[in-house]
């Protein structure tokens, strides 16, 4: 099976980070392919940050001219888009927000998500409670740290575990890395965490091989019904129009 990792900014070197983890955690038979939009920010942080990014990702699968792919995984941590990429699409659309809380729900009675700036904890909020999982949320905590930050491993490392230690005080039992380009950090916070610590990116990635193997995807009973037909025009006057 195929799927698309979607990154919600600009950033190459980012992308490609994630696609590591994606990677790491994809089982025998899954290829992962990485898209980065062509416009949009360089880092998601914020409300505006979030709209533009949810646009551009959007746009970048509506132009996707490579593979078909099998599932689509959105690695932008409380980032927009995913309901409108559910009715774009004809394949299972997994948010990283979501498949971590989900996951983290099957660990322990409450989470705890740390994440980079505190700025971003209104629309984390707004995504657990589009999902149904805020009320087994007990923190959300920033490190303090921008997403362009993350690059450095050790102060990284620091920042998480002081965030973590405040999100365990307010009663999470189970931690989720609250950032894409977080991915792997996992791997080294748990253990000295004494607690599970849940990667997104990961989690996605295995709930959406789960969604292919079962033959399921998106209803479209309902509220991700196929877009209804009109003309609409993308990016500026005399762009594509669709």
């Amino acid at each position: 099976m195929r799927i698309v990792v979607t990154n919600c900014n600009t950033t190459q070197e980012m992308t490609e980070e994630i696609v590591r983890g994606a990677r790491a955690a994809a089982g025998p038979g899954t290829t992962v392919t990485g898209l980065t939009p062509a416009w949009g920010p360089e880092s998601a942080e914020g409300w505006l940050d979030s709209y533009l990014s949810a646009a551009a990702v959007l746009d970048t699968l509506r132009t996707y001219a490579g593979p078909p792919y099998d599932a689509v995984v959105m690695a932008g941590f409380g980032e927009h888009g995913r309901e409108g990429v559910r009715e774009l699409v004809d394949v299972p659309v997994v948010d990283i927000t979501e498949a971590a809380a989900h996951l983290a729900c099957l660990l322990g009675r409450r989470y705890g998500v740390v994440t980079t700036l505190e700025r971003s904890r209104g629309q984390i909020e707004d995504s657990l409670e589009t999902a149904g999982v805020r009320r087994n949320c007990a923190a959300i905590v920033g490190t303090g740290l921008g997403v362009l930050d993350l690059g450095d491993t050790e102060r990284t490392e620091a920042a998480f575990l002081a965030a973590a230690e405040r999100a365990r005080e307010a009663g999470a039992e189970v931690l989720v890395l609250g950032c894409a380009g977080m991915t792997g950090l996992q791997r080294t916070v748990s253990e000295k965490l004494g607690v599970p610590v849940v990667d997104g990116v990961g989690a996605a990635v295995k709930l959406a091989e789960s969604l292919v193997t079962l033959g399921l995807t998106t209803s479209r009973a309902g509220g991700y019904a196929r877009p209804l037909p009109k003309r609409r025009v993308w990016g500026a006057p005399g762009g594509a129009v669709t």
